[in-house]
């Protein structure tokens, strides 16, 4: 069976590129009713300018409540169970709840914050390009720096354990990839809350300095065991999945492009443009947190009522020629103000912040190590089937 016709229309990928069925909806229509793994259609919004107002708008669009455990074929949750899956996650929740979750969270996020953590991270990428260097070449550089360096970094941020790693990405793995049976989805989602429930339990018993002691310290009236569960649970997963698939893929990228690769190694300060393009370009969540119509709206003059599943196609608005020129070039030079590849309205990403950073500093750094630095084969191994888009591995040399 092919992807084409297993994978949802918003999911479909050419490697770097959107499907071209897509660029056809946003040329077309911009809007068009499509099937969903739920078992259930949902309309298909692709414009730029009509994402951006679908996630910008708590009023009218409301988050809908779909998950693992609504999948056709799933084992059935009981009420509870589904309720403490759902308590604690800020990408399920509409305000006033998700408004008082993120408020105690923000505060961690910030872009001072982070560059407290700056000269830490910067030891962790220092350290993963000594383990490299020193193994040698050839290297896969997704098991030995794109996965590692952020899985670290949100260790420590979080206070999970490093050495519970191989468990959670794992898990974390399995469970973001729609080929693996549903069944066992469901069972490592369960496995990966009592794993956190149990994490919880100890920093609870004695906080520290991380951020899930921060939060017992400073809100432990104000969030539930289940609240801080399920934060953690979020956190840990968006944390290294999301930024690791970055460095990896971004890296791939660079190296298809050498012009781009030799600008950024020439002039190392356009570091932050070139990480906003990648963002674009790449899109690696495929589509924002899907919605349900609270009214009867209108989208590109199609109406849609109340009570509508709908979702957008983040690669599909980036690659907008409303919203920028050119938009299948990757370009460095112009940093893609604007895009939506970290979301948009309330549910923005919360680590936005974080992941810059990261990239920020490995992307530089990695070049400077190894001058020489080039993919082994011409074929690369790209996650089609996984919520977050990136490469099982990347076999490089120097």
């Amino acid at each position: 069976m092919s992807e084409s016709s297993t994978l949802p229309l918003y999911m479909r990928r050419t490697e770097f590129d959107p499907a071209p069925e897509l660029g056809q909806v946003r040329e077309e229509s911009g809007v068009r009713r499509v099937s969903t793994p739920f078992g259930v259609d949902a309309w298909l919004v692709t414009r730029y300018a009509d994402v951006r107002a679908v996630l910008g708008d708590a009023e009218r669009f409301s988050i809908a409540q779909r998950g693992i455990g609504q999948l056709p074929g799933a084992p059935r949750l009981t009420e509870e169970e589904a309720r403490r899956l759902r308590a604690g996650n800020l990408l399920g929740v509409d305000p006033p709840e998700h408004t008082r979750l993120r408020r105690m969270l923000t505060p961690e996020f910030t872009i001072r914050r982070m560059r407290r953590l700056e000269p830490r991270i910067t030891r962790i990428v220092e350290d993963h390009l000594d383990a490299m260097e020193r193994d040698g070449s050839p290297a896969d550089l997704v098991r030995s720096f794109a996965l590692p360096v952020p899985s670290l970094v949100i260790c420590e941020l979080l206070g999970v354990p490093y050495e519970d790693r191989e468990g959670f990405q794992y898990r974390t793995g399995r469970m973001l990839d729609m080929s693996v049976p549903i069944e066992e989805r469901v069972a490592l989602q369960l496995e990966s809350r009592a794993y956190m429930a149990d994490l919880v339990a100890r920093i609870k018993a004695d906080p520290g300095e991380e951020l899930l002691g921060m939060l017992v310290r400073e809100h432990g009236d104000d969030l539930s065991t289940d609240e801080l569960v399920g934060i953690g649970s979020l956190l840990l997963l968006a944390g290294h999945e999301t930024t690791s698939n970055m460095l990896s893929l971004g890296t791939l990228a660079l190296l298809r492009h050498p012009d781009q690769l030799e600008l950024l190694r020439k002039e190392p300060d356009r570091v932050d443009a070139a990480v906003e393009e990648l963002l674009r370009w790449l899109s690696i969540v495929h589509s924002g947190t899907f919605k349900l119509t609270k009214t009867d709206v209108e989208i590109d003059g199609q109406a849609i009522g109340a009570g509508e599943l709908v979702v957008c196609a983040l690669p599909a608005a980036n690659r907008d020629p409303a919203f920028i020129p050119d938009p299948d070039a990757l370009d460095i030079a112009r940093g893609a103000p604007g895009h939506v590849a970290f979301g948009h309205g309330v549910h923005h990403c919360l680590g936005a912040p974080l992941a810059r950073m990261e990239m920020r500093i490995a992307f530089p750094a990695l070049l400077r190590r190894f001058p020489g630095l080039h993919a082994v084969s011409p074929e690369a191994h790209f996650r089609s089937f996984h919520i977050v888009y990136g490469l099982t591995s990347l076999e490089v040399a120097w």
